[in-house]
């Protein structure tokens, strides 16, 4: 069982420019209570590590089959197979596979390690007003090693955000707030019978815990992924200006255009795609999604 100091990590980017203000480096936690159709990062949704297989890469070598103990990997008329369901994932494979098709997506990290990564940027933080920022998955799924990691990041006088899909326990998400410099809220669907369509669960939390933030004064940036045909109805934006207008805490409006990418990388850890035919969302279609926000009175789009 891990220690409330050491989570299950999947990605440090350094040098990123889209995760809040300034350039910030961003923590990818594993695990996400939400299943949503467009997910751009599907492997982070599982809390544990996942074997992620590349067959585009593969070269059908089959060493990770003479390296695998537990018979996931074998032969099939010179082709590779997975059979995940007998994944150990004790990670002898990926060192063999020299095209770079295998790799345990999420790997165990104290909050040390983690910090003497982010240091590594502090005068980039402090020239550009930039930062940590948590993302995920979820990162209040592993809610006592984010409230620690966050409290380190605060402790070294690091601006920190939060990225989060609001499906947390209130107590939790308040425990959050004098850590927290500036929150990233995902704003999905506002209709909650399709909320539950396209995410899998009720967006009556989510809600609840975005008017508690922003009652209080919160500093809050909406992140609102636009998918077109999917949750891009005008009562939708509607929505979206309408909250921007009301709450002055509302720093800006980010819109989160779709990108087919996550299809891959779900097919990679095992799991079925959730959109099949909706292509890349263009500039046009996202200039007009800011266009239709600025008309009904959101002067704050982000982009």
């Amino acid at each position: 069982m891990l220690q409330s100091d050491t989570g299950i990590i999947f990605d440090v980017q350094r040098c990123c420019l889209h995760d809040g203000p300034g350039i910030r480096t961003t923590v990818f936690f594993k695990g996400c209570p939400l299943r949503c159709l467009w997910c751009h990062n599907p492997e982070s949704q599982a809390a544990k590590p996942q074997l992620s297989f590349d067959s585009g890469k593969c070269r059908h070598c089959l060493a990770c089959v003479a390296a695998c103990h537990a018979g996931a990997h074998r032969a099939d008329a010179d082709r590779h197979v997975l059979e995940r369901s007998h994944c150990q994932l004790c990670g002898q494979c990926v060192p063999q596979c020299l095209a770079g098709a295998l790799k345990i997506i999420g790997q165990p990290r104290d909050v040390p390690s983690l910090m003497r990564e982010i240091e590594k940027d502090r005068k980039f933080y402090k020239s550009s007003g930039g930062g940590v920022t948590l993302s995920g998955g979820e990162p209040t799924a592993q809610f006592e090693f984010c409230r620690n990691l966050l409290s380190a990041v605060k402790n070294a006088g690091i601006h920190a955000c939060l990225e989060t899909c609001g499906l947390v326990e209130p107590d939790r998400l308040t425990a959050l707030i004098s850590l927290v410099d500036l929150f990233l809220f995902d704003y999905k669907a506002t209709d909650p019978d399709l909320h539950r369509h396209l995410m899998g669960v009720s967006n009556e939390r989510i809600l609840a815990n975005l008017d508690m933030l922003l009652s209080r004064g919160v500093p809050v940036i909406l992140r609102c992924p636009l998918v077109p045909g999917v949750n891009d109805q005008p009562e939708h934006l509607r929505a979206i200006a309408d909250l921007a207008k009301r709450h002055s805490a509302i720093r800006g409006v980010e819109i989160m255009a779709y990108h087919s990418m996550g299809r891959d990388k779900a097919q990679q850890v095992g799991q079925q795609p959730g959109l099949h035919d909706i292509a890349t969302t263009d500039e046009p279609t996202k200039n007009a999604y800011v266009q239709t926000l600025a008309e009904l009175g959101c002067s704050a789009v982000l982009g």
